[in-house]
C-alpha cells in the first residue's frame, strides 16, 4: 500500500536526465532494483541510509532527490512570452536569470524534446499579465543551478545532455528559437544564451551586426559553438540533380522553407539574390517549417524535394547534402551571466574532448575554436 508520508522524490527524474537505468542504479547504490523502483512509485519512503548512498550515486545532495510537499514554495517568476496568453494554470520549466525567477512554458513542441519534459512547477498568469505564481515541484536551490539556452540546432540538446553528466547538479534547459527569436528571448531576460547562425549579407560579418540590431550597446560575450557547413539537404543520391539556385525555381522542384528569422530562411534568400533568382519563382517558397529535423523529415517523406540546413543534419537522416557556405554558430550572452556559475559550468564543457568528439562525429562541424570567446562588446 502506498504510504502516505507526504515524502516527494525526484529520483526517477534525476536518474533519467543521467541516461541511468534502475539496474545501473542499484549496482552503484547497494540497493535492490525493486526498492528504487518502489521508491520511484511514491510506494515507501526510504531509510536515511538508502536516501544518502542513492544520493551519493546520483552525485547529489538528498535534499535534492527527498522533500516534503508541504516544504515546497511558491515564487513568482517572469513569464516567457508564450505564457501571456494562456489563462489555465500550465506546466513550466524555471531557471533564474539576472536574477530573477523565469518561467518557460511546457506548451506544445517546447514540452518535449524526444521525451517529455519533467516541469519544475505550476504556474497561473497575475492580472498583470507579465508574472505568474509558481507552485513548485523541486527545491528552489536545485531549480536555481539552471542554465537555459535558446536556439535551433539540435546540438544544443546532444551539449545539454552531456554537460548534465559532467556536472551532476547542473540542470541545463533548452528552449527552441530560429536564431532571432533566440536573441529577442536573450534581450528579454528570459534565457542565458541564444544560439545563432547569421551572416550580415552587405558584410560577410557573423552573428554580432544581429546582436546590435536586438540588443543595442548591452556588454555581449559571443562563444563559439562550432562551424558548420550549411547548403542544400535533398533525397538520397539526388534524383532530382539540384545543383544551383536556378534549379529551385524549376517546375519539378518542391521546396521547403524556413520561417522568417532563421538563419537558414536567410541564407536561402541570400542564394537566390546572387543568383537572380525572384523567390516567387520557387514552388515550396511560402511553404514554411519551424525547425531543421522538419525540413529533413519533409525531404526524407517526399513531401518536399530540397530544402536548406546542415550537412550533420543531412548525414543523421541519411539524405544528401549540397553545400553553400561555412557559417559560425555562435551562443551570444550578456557578459554579466558569464560569471554565473551554471553558465561558467555549461560553457566549460565546451573545451572538453568528450564534447569535441561528439560534434565531430556528427560530419560538417569545425570544432577548432568551440568554446573560444570570439567577441565581445
Amino acid at each position: 500500500m502506498k504510504q502516505d508520508t507526504g515524502l516527494q522524490n525526484s529520483l526517477k527524474a534525476t536518474r533519467l536526465r543521467l541516461g541511468i537505468s534502475q539496474q545501473q542504479l542499484a549496482q552503484a547504490s547497494r540497493v535492490s532494483r525493486q526498492t528504487i523502483g518502489g521508491i520511484e512509485a511514491g510506494l515507501y519512503a526510504p531509510s536515511a541510509a538508502v536516501a544518502l548512498r542513492l544520493a551519493k550515486a546520483l552525485g547529489c545532495r538528498m535534499e535534492e532527490l527527498f522533500w516534503l510537499e508541504e516544504d515546497l514554495p511558491t515564487v513568482e517568476a517572469a513569464a516567457a512570452s508564450a505564457a501571456l496568453a494562456v489563462e489555465t494554470p500550465l506546466r513550466v520549466a524555471l531557471a533564474q536569470v539576472g536574477g530573477r525567477w523565469v518561467a518557460h512554458p511546457l506548451l506544445g513542441e517546447q514540452a518535449f524534446r524526444t521525451e517529455m519534459i519533467p516541469a519544475d512547477g505550476t504556474g497561473v498568469r497575475q492580472a498583470n499579465g507579465e508574472t505568474m505564481a509558481v507552485r513548485l515541484l523541486d527545491d528552489p536551490e536545485s531549480l536555481s543551478r539552471t542554465a537555459v539556452v535558446a536556439g535551433c540546432t539540435p546540438v544544443l540538446s546532444l551539449w545539454a545532455r552531456s554537460a548534465e553528466r559532467w556536472h551532476p547538479g547542473l540542470r541545463v534547459l533548452w528552449t527552441h528559437a530560429n536564431s532571432m527569436a533566440a536573441l529577442y528571448s536573450l534581450a528579454r531576460g528570459e534565457v542565458h544564451a541564444a544560439g545563432l547562425h547569421l551572416c550580415d549579407p552587405a558584410t560577410g560579418a557573423y552573428n554580432m551586426p544581429y546582436v546590435r540590431q536586438v540588443l543595442g550597446d548591452r556588454p555581449v560575450t559571443l562563444v563559439n559553438l562550432g562551424v558548420w557547413e550549411e547548403g542544400l539537404i535533398v533525397a538520397p543520391a539526388n534524383p532530382r540533380r539540384i545543383r544551383e539556385a536556378a534549379d529551385l525555381a524549376r517546375e519539378d522542384v518542391l521546396l521547403v522553407n524556413r520561417e522568417e528569422g532563421a538563419g537558414a530562411r536567410l541564407l536561402l534568400e541570400s542564394f537566390l539574390q546572387q543568383e537572380g533568382v525572384a523567390p516567387e519563382a520557387v514552388r515550396g517558397f511560402a511553404h514554411e517549417v519551424h525547425s531543421h529535423q522538419d525540413v529533413a523529415r519533409a525531404v526524407q517523406s517526399g513531401q518536399a524535394d530540397v530544402g536548406v540546413s546542415t550537412a550533420a543534419v543531412a548525414s543523421v537522416y541519411g539524405l544528401a547534402f549540397i553545400p553553400i557556405r561555412q557559417v559560425r554558430y555562435d551562443l551570444a550572452l550578456l557578459t554579466e551571466y558569464m560569471a554565473q556559475e551554471p553558465v561558467r559550468q555549461l560553457l566549460g564543457t565546451l573545451h572538453h574532448r568528450w564534447v569535441r568528439s561528439q560534434l565531430q562525429v556528427l560530419g560538417g562541424y569545425d570544432t577548432a575554436r568551440t568554446g573560444d570567446i570570439v567577441a565581445e562588446g
